[in-house]
């Protein structure tokens, strides 16, 4: 949650092998595995083959043009979820190709909705799709994990809401109108992220106070408070940073776009969009989008009650991975080590590491796409949550990187949870592109203790570029960065609300844990747009002696920096280093950086 503004306005690792079908010793044995394929496992035993395809499960639910009662059925789900910031429900409203008439869906938490054209145009709502804040007071800082995909929206009132804050992606949807992201009201709001969508009017951002928009394009934008970030954006402000606080750079590095399912004629397909270098506007703007569609039947469906060895032995036999909404626990990390495989969430599908295992490991192997997937924490601390590659990964994926897309990761909230690291990232040429990655400041098993959690991500491989980077409150480094070439195009912070103490978070003779921490062994980095908050509610008297930390050298460079302290509780001494000025009094004032060094 965040207090308001002032002003509402590949060395490769070895791979596992696929494992062999079983010999038929008879004819009989012949008959019968022909129609029981089985595979064998790693203990030599057998085991029946997983099936690709198959239906969604209960909590996708697909509507056409003609479905009865669209509204209401909207509506009933918005019902349950609309206040369940912690609950265990899961669901993903999908729309056909076609034209909806009169539709206000509202989504609440744990709700994706999407249309299931190859473009947004094709599925149109005459309507809108909203979030807002009136379950919580009108304040939308909590508007967290949801998201809306691929479609077309004519606002009844020519704008459509969507009030939110993290982990709530608004991708390749086409706005034929305006867009506020603010509450009714205009009460606060905390964050967000929009790519390859296009917006007819102009966006009002109001009291949003940071906001990243990626290769898209705008009419229009309204204003900024904290941090607006635009990379490869149409219609985006020219660059002005700090007043107004604009960054913007005219394209992205590189970019791919998030796998989505979509339907071709009667055929469930996933569509992996292709990878680009120097993006600006939507890859869906002349036509069809490039990219590859997989056949649904070449991935492993998978519904809740799915154990971590059925999901590896799919992997293995050579399917991708469609996780249907649900909650998953796992009692051995699931294992992507095959180039090029897709492992896609749909409705927020949340995977829960039981025992302290890792809950997902990827090999350093090419153009793994991890996508739409929650990551939270179990009570027994886990070493890492996340691993992108192994220890001392070294293989060069610059032709076809892997990405996490709409990947968070949440300890404590919904429970206890702990973990050292969230997220590592060993490969070499990963793209990190929008992630939230969470200690819990509020609900259930929080405390400085409860939820352990010392850092957020730790990038060790080289040439990996972040884009969309939320990460906040860690007990130490919120971000790591040891690999040489990284960089991070926006990046939000807050410290740890509940630090007790001075003493807790002291770093040998600095005052504090930097938000964002460059190793000093690296020569060459680079970030645009990047902002730290503290909030020491517990002991207001806190000072962090700097949001940014890195060495001073020709190749380390970052742009447009600040640090504010929220309501005066606690300070920053200065900006990165020992340059820029303090934050000071009980004003949410920024300190600002344009350009370091």
């Amino acid at each position: 949650m965040q207090v308001p503004p002032t002003n509402p306005a590949a060395h490769a690792a070895p791979r596992r092998h696929r494992r062999p079908r079983a010999l038929a010793f008879a004819a009989l044995a012949v008959s019968l595995l022909m129609a029981f394929p089985t595979a064998r496992s790693a203990f030599g035993d057998e085991a029946q083959e997983v099936p690709g395809g198959g239906d969604l499960g209960p909590n996708v639910l697909v509507f056409d043009p003609s479905t009865p009662d669209i509204q209401g059925k909207v509506d009933e789900i918005f019902k349950k979820q609309e206040s369940a910031q912690f609950g265990s429900d899961r669901y993903a409203l999908m729309f056909k190709p076609g034209t909806y008439n009169n539709i206000n869906a509202q989504i609440g938490f744990y709700t994706s909705i999407a249309g299931l054209g190859l473009k947004p145009d094709d599925t149109t709502f005459n309507g809108d799709v909203t979030v807002d804040a009136g379950w919580f007071n009108g304040n939308a800082t909590q508007n967290f994990w949801r998201s809306a995909e691929n479609l077309a929206l004519n606002p009844v009132s020519g704008t459509n809401r969507w009030a939110v804050s993290q982990a709530a992606p608004f991708r390749r949807m086409h706005v034929k109108g305006g867009l506020n992201l603010a509450p009714d009201g205009y009460g606060w709001a905390s964050g967000g992220y929009i790519a390859d969508s296009k917006i007819d009017g102009q966006v009002g951002p109001y009291s949003q106070q940071q906001w990243y928009t990626r290769d898209s394009s705008v009419g229009g934008w309204g204003n900024g408070v904290w941090n607006m970030t635009f990379s490869g954006v149409e219609g985006a402000p020219a660059q002005s940073f700090p007043e107004p606080p604009y960054t913007t750079l005219d394209t992205t590095p590189v970019s791919r776009e998030k796998p989505f399912l979509y339907l071709d004629g009667d055929d469930y397909k996933v569509f992996v969009p292709a990878k680009r270098t120097n993006a600006r506007g939507t890859t869906w703007a002349d036509g069809t989008p490039e990219g590859e569609s997989i056949p649904l039947d070449q991935f492993y469906v998978v519904k809740p009650g799915a154990t971590a060895q059925t999901i590896n032995a799919a992997v293995d036999q050579g399917l991708h991975l469609l996780f249907t909404p649900g909650v998953y626990h796992v009692d051995q990390p699931i294992e992507i080590d095959r180039a090029d495989t897709v492992a896609l969430g749909l409705g927020l599908a949340t995977i829960i590491p039981d025992g302290g295992v890792t809950a997902i490991k990827v090999g350093d192997v090419d153009g793994v796409k991890l996508a739409g997937l929650l990551v939270d924490a179990g009570p027994v601390n886990s070493e890492t949550l996340v691993e992108v590659g192994p220890e001392g990964a070294s293989g060069d994926h610059s032709a076809d990187p892997t990405s996490l897309q709409d990947v968070f990761v949440r300890i404590g909230g919904a429970g206890p949870g702990k973990a050292t690291t969230s997220i590592v990232v060993n490969s070499d040429d990963t793209i990190i592109d929008h992630t939230w990655v969470w200690r819990a400041d509020h609900g259930e098993g929080v405390g400085w203790e409860t939820n352990r959690a010392d850092y957020g991500v730790h990038v060790k491989g080289d040439d990996v570029l972040a884009t969309g980077l939320f990460v906040e409150h860690f007990n130490k480094y919120d971000v790591q960065w040891s690999g040489e070439n990284g960089r991070t195009i926006f990046f939000q912070n807050e410290k740890a609300y509940d630090a007790p103490d001075q003493a807790a978070i002291q770093n040998g003779d600095i005052k504090g844990y930097a938000a964002y921490k460059v190793d000093d062994s690296v020569t060459t980095h680079e970030g645009w747009g990047m902002g730290s908050y503290c909030f020491f509610n517990v002991d207001p008297t806190i000072r962090q002696q700097h949001g940014f930390q890195a060495p001073v050298k020709p190749g380390v460079k970052f742009h447009d920096l600040l640090v504010v302290s929220l309501g005066g509780k606690g300070q920053y001494d200065h900006v990165v280093n020992d340059t820029g000025s303090p934050t000071s009094g009980d004003t949410t004032v920024p300190s600002q950086v344009v350009s370091f060094p």
